[in-house]
């Protein structure tokens, strides 16, 4: 070997296991500066990789439910704990506001028509790997998944890539959640800190919202607990909307309880301040786990997500529950923190993020290459504060992949297959989507603009051929 490929050696920092893999080609590849991007993660100079990762995931959380955040109605001292110890991204959108569609984009880094899971109680399509599988065959952590995973059963004890910490216990959030958190207390205490993890913890709250919504349907015409009246959380500034809306929104919003119920607006607050309260279930139970990683010392050495399937409808548009392209149901939670590393204390309002950017940014960190045909980015730059490029738009799919959103930074634009009404929202000037834009003439040519967005990012998918209205959206865009 001469001293230049030694010194190409010494700069890049090739271990011997590494070279002797690749066999007698190594002195070429190391001439030419074309070393494997699994070799070269090892170089001088290269960022640093946690020791284990957390994935905390939630379900049915509204992006305004963490007090550090500005949420005067709930205490959250685990959920503020993220958010101050960390970067919090304000608009940061599902890519489907439903369970089992989310779940199968936030594990592969692919959209739910492209995975397969187009609605609820479907399994990911097996020719693309998640999160779990991924990790197992790139990395030396070992992964570990605990609670809900919905792909397609709700609780399982076989989930593809993952040992299973299996609590046994399915249904209601009050009491999964505890027997899950517990399990991965557990875990944590117990594991030795020289082993490297990816936990994924996957809560039910605050989706037990559901089964309130049903047992208290039918507004009994006054308070039910009268001392509370001084409690109930005022409606949202845009509880009223635009009546010009498409069939699907109005559909919606006329078969959940409220209309059903006929609720009158203390009514509403009244399910607004219980919504309040599964959220701080919810934080208890995270609590648990970050005491855990406090107490066994693993704290400053794993990077922490956190995220949500997708948002609650609170009274937003009248609407409860999911399955809308509103804020309240489509805008999650998305939380990074690792002292030391991620940027403390830091609300990012500007840069669009997407759950479908979580597989690219933890296997950044893990220093890996994403799986194939990733349709989201890894916004570790953004974390660790360098300036990095604002992306143009992100996109929202719908249950049975009837509907469409796209978010650019100042519009949001939706589109319903086989509805005339579009939707199209400016939402520098009217955030709370109160005005609908499509109809307006001088809006004409952004209307045209976005639907060209939409059009080529269809045209990019590989959506399957068991998944509906996959053509007639490609004739429609």
């Amino acid at each position: 070997m001469n001293m230049d490929t030694a010194k190409k050696l010494s700069d890049h920092l090739v271990s011997r296991r590494d070279f002797v893999k690749l066999g007698t080609g190594a002195v070429a590849l190391l001439a030419n500066g074309t070393l494997p991007k699994s070799v070269l993660a090892g170089r001088r100079g290269s960022k640093p990789k946690p020791k284990n990762i957390l994935l905390i995931f939630t379900d049915q959380q509204h992006i305004d439910t963490i007090a550090a955040g500005g949420c005067r109605h709930v205490r959250t001292p685990a959920l503020d704990r993220l958010k101050t110890g960390g970067v919090s991204f304000t608009q940061s959108y599902t890519a489907n506001p439903v369970c089992s569609p989310a779940r199968s984009a936030v594990f592969t880094g692919r959209t739910s028509c492209e995975a397969s899971v187009h609605i609820n109680g479907r399994s990911i399509r097996t020719d693309i790997p998640n999160l779990g599988q991924w990790f197992s065959q790139h990395t030396d952590y070992e992964t570990f998944y605990a609670g809900k995973w919905h792909l397609p059963r709700t609780y399982t004890s076989n989930i593809p890539g993952f040992k299973v910490i299996n609590t046994g216990i399915g249904g209601f959030g009050y009491l999964c959640d505890t027997a899950m958190s517990r399990a991965c207390e557990g875990f944590l205490r117990n594991r030795p800190k020289s082993k490297p993890f990816l936990l994924v913890a996957s809560f039910m709250q605050p989706h037990d919202i559901c089964e309130w919504l049903r047992l208290n349907m039918n507004n009994p015409g006054k308070l039910r607990y009268p001392e509370l009246a001084g409690e109930l959380p005022e409606l949202p500034d845009n509880f009223e909307f635009d009546r010009n809306e498409p069939q699907s929104a109005r559909k919606r919003r006329l078969g959940n309880e409220p209309f059903k119920g006929n609720w009158n607006k203390e009514h509403w607050r009244y399910y607004r301040w219980s919504y309040y309260r599964h959220i701080e279930h919810l934080d208890a139970e995270i609590g648990r786990i970050l005491r855990a990683l406090d107490d066994s010392g693993h704290i400053n050495d794993t990077l922490i997500a956190l995220t949500s399937d997708h948002g609650e409808g609170m009274g937003h548009h009248q609407m409860v529950r999911k399955s809308s392209f509103y804020d309240e149901a489509a805008r999650v939670p998305l939380l990074f923190s690792w002292p030391g590393h991620v940027a403390a204390n830091k609300a990012d309002t500007v840069h669009l993020a997407s759950g479908l950017d979580v597989i690219p940014t933890l296997c950044d960190y893990a220093g890996i290459d994403s799986p194939a045909n990733m349709r989201g980015v890894s916004l570790r730059g953004i974390l660790e504060g360098a300036e990095d490029s604002q992306r143009e738009f992100v996109v929202s799919e719908g249950n049975t992949n009837t509907g469409r959103m796209l978010r650019t930074q100042r519009w949001k634009y939706i589109k319903y297959v086989n509805d005339s009404v579009e939707q199209l929202f400016d939402m520098k000037n009217d955030p709370g989507e109160t005005r609908n834009l499509a109809a307006t003439s001088q809006y004409g040519s952004t209307l045209a603009e976005h639907r060209k967005l939409l059009q080529d990012w269809e045209a990019r998918l590989d959506v399957p051929a068991n998944v509906p209205n996959a053509e007639m959206w490609r004739r429609q865009g």
